[in-house]
């Protein structure tokens, strides 16, 4: 599959990209995110400044692993890619370069962004505690610690180690506490599982609402989508399951963005930072909230309605580069923890 994916990448980039390289203005971006949820938005861009933008859509590891092999040949001149781990390994491996914008440090939070401008968060996307609804009473909640204890054994769903997404939560539990305390409690937290860790969050979702387990780690727009989806079966295990809004009264609940930088070979970096800007902007983040249910980064942008459901909550404000920072050594822990 990857080698197809691959060579339709190859063919669309020598195509959109050849065709495109006549153009007086454009902008190559290389997404990890659908066509259905970024190309819209590109559109409205091209419309606004009349740059055109030529898209690759891919697997986000797929995509950064092009990069890497196209190195100063590659036509990307942008790569939109999810997590904080993935950004960072993207500025690790050398693909991205630093740019500054004062648009874009105005807009975006500082722990939000790169440090030194390699990547740029466009979104935010929370990962709390979802509870069987009738099961679990929220009063028995109260942080991602507390999952630790044997009360819940058993009784709880989560993806794999391999998955990202867990390997940035527990990159932040270590920048919070620790890396002796953060293992002492992934050992305690991976003998309440509920089931070998297998499926993506919706899976962890599903599995929750057929009794499978009580309680599901995911990521909400997850969720959102499940709700407002059209797979009926997928709304009504949606519906059994709420979100309850971990570490409230300390560090916040794990938050993680999507995000873009420039890469290093950029032909057209004024564009790419145009684009960047672009997104930041309030009328993209609206759409971002609205089409893709998470939440914007610029303060002040209306949610969608399901978010506006679930509520406001306090996010944990750790830098998102210490996520990536900490990735190989949350990886190392849940390994020894016996976390699959």
């Amino acid at each position: 599959m990857r080698s197809r994916f691959l060579m339709l990448a190859g063919l669309l980039a020598l195509g959109l990209f050849g065709a495109a390289a006549q153009a007086a203005e454009e902008v190559n971006l290389y997404s990890a995110r659908k066509e259905e949820l970024i190309k819209p938005l590109l559109e409205r861009f091209t419309k606004e400044t009349g740059i055109e933008v030529n898209l690759v859509t891919g697997k986000a590891d797929a995509l950064l692993q092009r990069l890497q092999s196209e190195g100063r040949n590659t036509p990307a001149d942008l790569l939109l890619t999810t997590d904080a781990g993935r950004l960072h390994r993207a500025r690790e491996a050398g693909v991205l370069q630093p740019i500054t914008s004062t648009v874009l440090e105005n807009a975006i939070p500082a722990s939000y962004r790169d440090p030194d401008g390699y990547w740029y968060g466009l979104s935010l996307r929370a990962r709390p505690i979802m509870y069987v609804k009738g099961k679990v009473d929220p009063a028995e909640l109260s942080t991602y610690e507390a999952l630790a204890d044997p009360k819940w054994k058993g009784r709880i769903c989560i993806r794999s180690s391999s998955n990202i997404y867990n390997q940035s939560l527990v990159a932040s539990m270590i920048a919070s506490n620790g890396v002796k305390t953060t293992e002492s409690w992934a050992r305690d937290f991976v003998a309440n599982f509920a089931q070998p860790p297998r499926g993506g969050d919706r899976d962890q979702i599903s599995a929750a609402a057929a009794g499978r387990c009580d309680i599901a780690i995911a990521n909400t727009y997850y969720l959102a989508m499940m709700l407002n989806g059209s797979d009926a079966t997928q709304r009504e295990a949606a519906e059994k399951v709420g979100v309850f809004w971990p570490n409230q009264a300390d560090r916040g609940t794990h938050v993680n963005v999507s995000g873009a930088g420039v890469t290093a070979a950029s032909r057209n970096k004024a564009n790419a930072i145009k684009l960047l800007e672009f997104m930041s902007k309030a009328e993209s983040q609206r759409w971002y909230a609205e089409t893709n249910h998470e939440y914007p980064v610029l303060e002040g942008v209306a949610w969608s309605d399901t978010l506006e459901d679930w509520g406001q909550f306090m996010a944990d404000a750790v830098n998102m580069g210490r996520l990536g920072e900490l990735n190989a050594e949350a990886l190392m822990l849940m390994d020894r923890a016996g976390w699959k």
